[in-house]
């Protein structure tokens, strides 16, 4: 069996968005499985994967250039879940071509600002040309992984994701590093990739499968003890197919894995150091 480190995840995630940016054609937008030549990537059922990775924004996207909507890679709508407010500062973990950072950029307006955090420096450079062409100056964006950002302690009102933390092989050190750049009282709202049971060792150890944002997905009982682990209260998750129903406290299914995409919620205590 295969044994995949932190930094080989690290890489191959890396050299895949990497490739996905620097080849990226408007007319033929982008998306988690865009590269692949079969269906490793996501799987055999695409209804599935089509399913999961669709990001369904509700706020308007038709202001943005096709070179920003083209290269939306994420699996939900963090945007409308945030709920974001005039002056707030916002984070936004593995920012990708930028289109989360823009459209809440907007949101906070130009007395907020928004940090997009990458770890591709092509996607990095990506998400600038993005932001000429966008014309907002309250963005900015940073080479860093997400698990050691290079972002100041209680700096942040709100974190943003959109299917970026299920490719982080420690998801447990991406909550900390969140709580820790979150200001007492500041919240995630974050679209991931997240599952009702758990995968195999040999479907954890699918490289495709994990830089295509399947294998590296957690069972949501793991999933919401890291996030309590690092300290956050107030915690939710929700399929973005059911969002009437609570998933945060729910059992794992015994005989198969459930794929689903996830709206997350969480707080920082007020009094939290």
């Amino acid at each position: 069996m295969i044994t995949l480190t932190p930094d080989r995840i690290h890489e191959e995630v890396k050299a895949r968005y990497g490739r996905i940016a620097e080849e990226f054609q408007v007319e033929a937008s982008g998306s988690c499985c865009a590269d692949a030549v079969d269906n490793s990537c996501c799987g055999e059922d695409n209804d599935q994967a089509v399913e999961l990775f669709a990001n369904l924004y509700t706020a308007d996207t038709e202001w943005l250039p096709d070179e920003v909507t083209g290269m939306a890679l994420g699996c939900g709508d963090p945007i409308t879940l945030a709920n974001l407010d005039e002056g707030l500062t916002v984070l936004d973990l593995g920012s990708g071509g930028g289109i989360d950072c823009f459209m809440a950029a907007r949101q906070v307006g130009p007395n907020g600002r928004v940090i997009g955090v990458d770890m591709t420096p092509s996607m990095i450079e990506k998400a600038n040309r993005n932001k000429e062409k966008v014309g907002l100056d309250n963005v900015e964006f940073r080479l860093g992984q997400i698990e050691d950002m290079p972002v100041e302690s209680d700096s942040v009102d709100v974190i943003l994701s959109n299917c970026v933390i299920n490719l982080a092989p420690d998801k447990a050190a991406v909550f900390r590093d969140s709580f820790r750049v979150l200001k007492p009282g500041g919240r995630l709202a974050v679209s991931d990739i997240v599952t009702q049971g758990h995968f195999s060792p040999e479907d954890k150890a699918d490289m495709a499968s994990w830089t295509g944002c399947i294998a590296g997905a957690d069972d949501v009982g793991d999933y919401v003890a890291a996030i309590r682990n690092a300290g956050f209260t107030e915690i939710s998750v929700r399929d973005k197919k059911a969002p009437d129903v609570e998933l945060a406290d729910s059992l794992s299914l015994n005989d198969e894995v459930r794929v689903f995409s996830a709206r997350v919620t969480a707080v920082k205590p007020k009094g939290a150091l």
